[in-house]
């Protein structure tokens, strides 16, 4: 059959069109570009319909089983804690375009059987680079994926890891609840405010998940072992930390900040967040390497020292506040100059400070 310059042109004018329209679905520009072809031409090509769609359709399969087509990303080098672990320290502000959405840490661990990865990253793009840089330290694949909760940089990387192969993908079972339950709104929001293109391809895979209540014990080969254990709610509602005791090593998650501001949420519980750090203190031991959810990897008693003690620090002036009469104004000129060299100090000491006095007094504005 001869294909004439109009068709040609009517296949470009049709991809341009179907990169809007995928653009605006989430799905893939590419591949709708040539099912919107393949519509295009139907009315005097039934061959070229077939061929088109077909080629599409192989399209889509290469795509997912590669889990990510495209240039490796210019995010950090995995820094080395200790033998076999190591981990990407994200961006210490907000998850916007120039971080691709890493402001969070992502871990790795190298053990007889594979590598245990720590949070599945915001998108493919970061979940793939993340992967290029386990490929240069070791041939082990990867075996294990767990989330430290159910936020977008966190979890939106899982369908990458689930393409690639990765079948023993772990969570709280609160956190993979919720997740599942506002999937279409986290991935609106890390859309905005990263991108969308490279966060099209993400999707819900939470129920290829292994879910857990407390805690749970992972095999990792040559008499090693990763425990997940749910210390209990804070920064979120469910929260996940990785503690290898044969590494003396813990990733605690959302639990831990270092030198990051600790910042509260709408559905955060800080009361909540300090006692589940109490509870952490109470069962990991003091010579314990620590990977913080945020910021450098460091030892017990500075990650306590960054987010335990300015818990209870800010929970005890706000209550001198409360008890003296004081309102929301009062409370937020309580001094945390001490915190100000912290990165999102401006963004988050007056609202964090409103946000124990509402929990305290259910608010005055």
């Amino acid at each position: 059959m001869k294909i004439t310059k109009r068709a040609v042109l009517a296949g470009i004018l049709a991809c341009q069109l179907g990169s809007v329209s995928a653009a605006e679905k989430g799905g893939d520009p590419y591949i709708e570009g040539f099912e919107a072809y393949a519509n295009e031409v139907r009315s005097y090509s039934d061959v070229l319909t077939e061929a088109l769609h077909s080629y599409a359709g192989d399209v889509a399969k290469v795509e997912k089983q590669a889990g990510y087509i495209g240039d490796v990303l210019p995010i950090p080098q995995a820094v080395k804690v200790t033998d076999g672990v190591y981990t990407v320290v994200g961006s210490m502000i907000w998850h916007n375009p120039a971080n691709f959405g890493l402001n969070n840490n992502l871990s790795f661990v190298v053990f007889k059987d594979g590598v245990f990865v720590f949070n599945a990253g915001a998108n493919a793009a970061l979940a793939y680079s993340l992967h290029q840089q386990i490929k240069k330290i070791t041939d082990k694949p990867v075996k294990w994926v767990a989330v430290e909760n159910n936020q977008g940089h966190a979890y939106l990387g899982a369908s990458y890891w689930y393409d690639v192969g990765v079948r023993n993908l772990y969570s709280s079972e609160m956190a993979n609840d919720q997740f599942h339950e506002a999937f279409p709104y986290i991935k609106e929001e890390w859309s905005m405010r990263v991108g969308r293109a490279i966060t099209r391809s993400v999707r819900d895979v939470s129920d290829k998940f292994k879910t857990f209540n407390g805690e749970m014990k992972i095999d990792v080969g040559g008499g090693e072992y990763v425990l997940l254990k749910d210390f209990g709610p804070g920064h979120t509602p469910a929260s996940t930390s990785a503690y290898v005791p044969s590494r003396k090593l813990l990733f605690t998650g959302d639990l831990g900040f270092n030198e990051r501001m600790p910042v509260f949420f709408q559905y955060t519980d800080s009361y909540a967040w300090q006692d589940s750090y109490a509870n952490m203190l109470k069962q990991i031991p003091a010579d314990t390497k620590v990977v913080p959810g945020h910021g450098t990897p460091s030892d017990m008693q500075t990650i306590k020292h960054q987010t335990y003690d300015y818990l209870v620090y800010l929970h005890q002036q706000v209550q001198k506040v409360v008890d003296d009469g004081g309102n929301a104004e009062e409370v937020e000129q309580i001094d945390q100059s001490m915190y100000k060299d912290r990165p999102v100090f401006e963004q988050a000491a007056k609202p964090n400070a409103r946000h124990v006095y509402r929990e305290l007094t259910g608010g005055d504005f």
